[in-house]
């Protein structure tokens, strides 16, 4: 365990970073590990959230950051940052769940939203959450983000998101003014 005196880095993903991120990913959106954080989506679907595919193919996209958070060399948490026209996407956000409720999220937020703003020039971070994460919603409000009412249908039948558990999930967009 990493002492929790240790100061919180910051820095961008690179090739050799995709398995342990992909770990991280996964353990704190799927399956029992999950359950010991509040972000997990176990009770909503099944499957895997991502794979080393995809996030390499992120990671090596123009115009996209995977912001990564480490404390004394250890990777705690991690965040996609995708430049758009006027905003800021930001998603794959994830905190070791045995972390989580101890501000690391918040700081890893902070910080997105400060490259976004002082590096990027974007004036709104946006974000798609599913609408049956109430208290993730709760969460980013309380950051200053708000609910848009736009709805978006969950991608049903492409198992690249997971395996819904349930046949009414949906995603709703935030965003909060930079």
């Amino acid at each position: 365990m990493v002492s929790e005196s240790s100061e919180l880095t910051f820095r961008t993903a690179e090739a050799a970073d995709v398995p342990a991120l992909v770990a991280l990913i996964e353990s704190a959106y799927r399956g029992d590990a999950s359950r010991a954080g509040w972000t997990t989506e176990a009770d909503l679907l099944d499957g895997r959230r991502t794979d080393e595919e995809s996030v390499g193919e992120t990671i090596a996209r123009p115009g996209s950051v995977l912001l990564m958070a480490e404390r004394a060399g250890e990777l705690l948490g991690c965040c996609l940052l995708e430049r758009r026209e006027t905003a800021a996407y930001f998603g794959m956000f994830s905190v070791r769940p045995e972390q989580q409720g101890g501000g690391l999220g918040r700081a890893v937020l902070a910080r997105a939203e400060q490259l976004a703003r002082e590096e990027w020039g974007v004036p709104e971070v946006e974000m798609t959450v599913i609408v049956q994460r109430e208290d993730l919603i709760a969460w980013y409000e309380r950051r200053g983000y708000r609910r848009t009412g736009e709805l978006s249908p969950f991608p049903y039948g492409d198992e690249r998101f997971g395996v819904p558990r349930r046949p009414d999930l949906r995603f709703e967009r935030l965003t909060k003014a930079l």
